[in-house]
């Protein structure tokens, strides 16, 4: 249980805390560096838990059921830390509780369909959603350590705002499978 690949899932998880101590305090520029640094680090560890479990055949069910349980536990802490700080404000709000809401309902369909023997991939546009979703949360991670280059905070909203469309495509995609599976 204890392989490679599951040891950097499991680290995702542990450094969820370290990332919110870092992003803590909004005018601590040199936290919210940290704060990137940490979260790219999370996002590469991501890329090589499942790299390195499919290459080297070590792929687990302990691996297939963290792995999208870290992702979540990630991208719900960044989202409510920047919304709780300010950084997502306003009207981009929406945007961040159509990406929280999305995850939350496919997870739960995906443990419904999973008792039912049903199993949905992943779809190549879910597969840009995550990425156009994780690139903006960077961005406006990133945004509190630069605070003086606007750009990169109005840059990385536009990013979550189009990871909020894919969001609702690709829930819908999801939604619909899984009400061919449902009683009437």
């Amino acid at each position: 249980m204890l392989t490679l690949p599951n040891i950097l899932t499991l680290s995702r998880i542990v450094a969820v805390p370290l990332l919110l101590f870092f992003l803590w305090w909004r005018e601590w520029e040199v936290g919210y560096a940290l704060g990137f640094a940490t979260y790219c680090l999370m996002g590469i560890t991501d890329y090589f838990d499942g790299y390195l479990a499919r290459s080297r055949g070590t792929v687990s069910k302990l691996g297939v059921f963290l792995d999208p349980i870290a992702d979540k536990i990630m991208v719900a802490a960044v989202i409510l830390i920047l919304c709780a700080k300010g950084i997502i404000a306003d009207i981009h709000m929406i945007a961040a509780m159509v990406i929280l809401l999305r995850e939350i309902a496919v997870s739960g369909l995906r443990e419904f369909l999973g008792g039912i023997q049903v199993s949905v991939p992943v779809s190549a546009l879910a597969k840009w959603k995550t990425a156009l979703q994780l690139a903006s949360l960077g961005g406006l991670v990133l945004a509190g350590a630069v605070p003086d280059q606007g750009w990169v905070h109005a840059t990385s909203l536009a990013m979550l705002w189009g990871a909020a469309a894919l969001t609702l495509i690709t829930g819908w995609d999801y939604l619909r499978v899984g009400l061919k599976h449902m009683d009437s």
